[in-house]
């Protein structure tokens, strides 16, 4: 039954990487286009996260959140660069 969760998780991952991609093609203005890559960067920390739970390395979940602290990090600088300049 584990297994059924781990391969529907893995295939939502699936269509969250999709659809942020899409939305990264697709993206009329840079807002859209950072919007998509702060969700791209959500959706590898959950891959992180399932991986580290299917391998049973849980010193993965540190690199997830160095990753996401990271990225919020990133986004904020990108924000702000875009209101009005650094």
């Amino acid at each position: 039954m584990a297994d059924f969760f781990l391969f529907i998780a893995a295939v939502l991952i699936f269509f969250g990487i999709m659809f942020g991609v899409l939305r990264l093609v697709l993206g009329r203005t840079v807002v859209d286009r950072v919007v998509a890559v702060d969700m791209l960067t959500i959706i590898s920390i959950s891959l992180i996260a399932l991986y580290a739970h299917v391998s049973g390395r849980f010193i993965y979940l540190d690199v997830a959140l160095v990753y996401g602290v990271l990225s919020f990090l990133s986004v904020l600088a990108v924000a702000r660069y875009l209101e009005r300049g650094l």
